[in-house]
């Protein structure tokens, strides 16, 4: 890809998710203060303030918009697009359903991340900015940043590990050409 729109790009997205972040901080502030988030919303471990935002938000922006380049050679691809979209999509899904406190709901859907990380390659950026981006609303950004940290490890280790071994046993089991 020419440098030229990537750099016009990446700045681009960096400044909306700089705004995006400051916009609800500001929102935040005027409308009662700060949130703070206990881990694993109990309040017996340590809260983690939304304030970390506008310092992970726009890093992680410029961190992740840069290994998507690394990856696009000519220009961005519908697949990465879509990525991002589905993943912006999940995260403001689970935002939703958190809110309105729908458990089942949500587990049904952390639940299928495994499932999704054998379909799809979850671990690429994309995804996680998406993700990151969805949540930062309802949890702020460090608490899905760490959270989607864990998914892409996760997705890592089952699309290159447990994807192909299941493909070869299901193209032995099924006698496709290739499987002799």
């Amino acid at each position: 890809m020419n440098d030229q729109p990537f750099k016009l790009h990446r700045l681009l997205l960096v400044a909306a998710a700089s705004l995006y972040i400051w916009v609800l901080l500001a929102f935040e502030h005027y409308n009662g203060g700060v949130v703070s988030h206990h881990l694993l919303h109990r309040e017996d471990l340590p809260a983690i303030s939304n304030w970390w935002g506008a310092l992970v938000l726009p890093l992680l922006s410029w961190f992740l918009t840069g290994r998507i380049y690394k990856r696009v050679v000519t220009a961005y691809p519908f697949a990465v697009v879509a990525g991002f979209i589905g993943a912006l999509l999940f995260g403001i899904l689970l935002s939703v359903l958190f809110v309105y406190q729908q458990q089942q709901m949500l587990s049904g859907l952390m639940l299928s991340l495994p499932v999704l990380a054998l379909i799809f390659p979850l671990y690429r950026a994309e995804f996680l900015l998406g993700f990151v981006l969805g949540m930062c609303f309802t949890f702020g950004a460090l608490i899905p940043a760490g959270v989607g940290t864990l998914v892409v490890l996760m997705s890592f280790i089952l699309h290159k590990t447990l994807r192909p071994v299941l493909g070869y046993v299901f193209n032995s089991l099924s006698g496709s050409p290739g499987s002799k």
